[in-house]
């Protein structure tokens, strides 16, 4: 890679691999487009690798969560921010009106659209999210897609003990900044929770709690105890829907002939500040760049480290130069 390429990568992160920018869809290895997906279950970091990904290609993301698709609770419901989108196009988040349903047909066609959008400014479709429904609806049931796209599946995987620790303690962070006050915006106890954004975990849980916040019977401890009750079944909740997204990617896995690309993040959820960041770039972000570029252009990458290899951010650079070819294939 020529110096200018390497000083052309942008927004390019330490440790991370840095590769030819720039490069469209017509120079992509293969007679199909390429469109690459980001699975796991519910808080293993699916939108933080999508976006690493799409600072090192030139790529636009496409969310493939049932509940982010709609607009509101941007706290509950885990959107990305701005600042965290580092300035990479998402498609499909918060756009459907809160009370719409949003079925898999209508997610089929929407990213068929979006494809095609992408595609057509020289770009890579990213899919990301924890709707594994929605993305076996587009794979296994959909004629046009399967007979027009080739797919890379990238699965960040979190041993469940570890998992369910860090979904517990992001229930806590959500209750800090705002969820309860997003949730109580919202309420209407005449509503049908069962419909469109509604259907958030969180929503629910919190009824009881928002039905005798301001009643002036009830002491100040038993509304606590109210609220707490609903934040742990919260907790709760959201365990068991990791769960259910493990079992159903282990079958689309199956059933894809264990295609999938398996990432083990669980190191980088037991470490703390940098140290996690960096196990990140190590296990996760540098291996998946690795993996896709295979996908993309089936060759071996020329990379080099974006600092020395002395460093820990080189050694991880190292690392994942070091992955056999037989983890670059789709």
């Amino acid at each position: 890679m020529s110096l200018s390429k390497l000083a052309a990568c942008k927004q390019a992160q330490p440790g991370l691999l840095c590769f030819q920018p720039g490069l469209a869809p017509d120079t992509f290895y293969g007679t199909k487009d390429k469109v690459v997906f980001v699975m796991g279950a519910t808080g293993t970091g699916k939108s933080r690798l999508a976006i690493d990904l799409a600072t090192q290609f030139p790529a636009e993301i496409i969310n493939s969560d049932k509940i982010q698709v709609h607009r509101g609770l941007e706290v509950l419901t885990n959107k990305v921010t701005e600042a965290e989108c580092r300035g990479v196009p998402h498609h499909l988040l918060g756009v459907i009106e809160p009370d719409s349903d949003f079925t898999a047909d209508d997610f089929c066609s929407h990213v068929l659209m979006a494809i095609e959008s992408i595609l057509g400014r020289g770009r890579l479709p990213i899919i990301a999210g924890g709707s594994n429904s929605f993305i076996d609806a587009l794979v296994n049931g959909n004629p046009e897609f399967q007979s027009r796209y080739e797919c890379c599946f990238l699965w960040v995987d979190v041993s469940m003990p570890v998992l369910q620790s860090f979904v517990s303690e992001r229930v806590d962070k959500m209750v800090e900044l705002g969820l309860v006050g997003e949730v109580r915006n919202i309420y209407d106890p005449k509503a049908d929770n069962s419909r469109g954004i509604r259907r958030a975990i969180g929503v629910t849980e919190m009824v009881e709690y928002l039905s005798i916040e301001a009643s002036t019977t009830l002491d100040v401890e038993t509304k606590a105890r109210v609220l707490k009750m609903a934040i742990d079944e919260i907790k709760k909740n959201t365990c068991a829907l990791a769960s259910r997204q493990l079992q159903k990617i282990h079958r689309l896995n199956d059933i894809w002939d264990r295609k999938m690309q398996r990432l083990d993040a669980t190191e980088v959820f037991v470490k703390r500040g940098a140290e996690a960041n960096e196990v990140w770039e190590m296990v996760v972000a540098g291996p998946s760049t690795m993996i896709v570029y295979g996908f993309l252009y089936d060759k071996n990458p020329i990379a080099r480290a974006i600092t020395p290899d002395t460093s820990s951010a080189g050694a991880i650079a190292t690392a994942a130069v070091s992955i056999p070819m037989a983890a670059m294939t789709h």
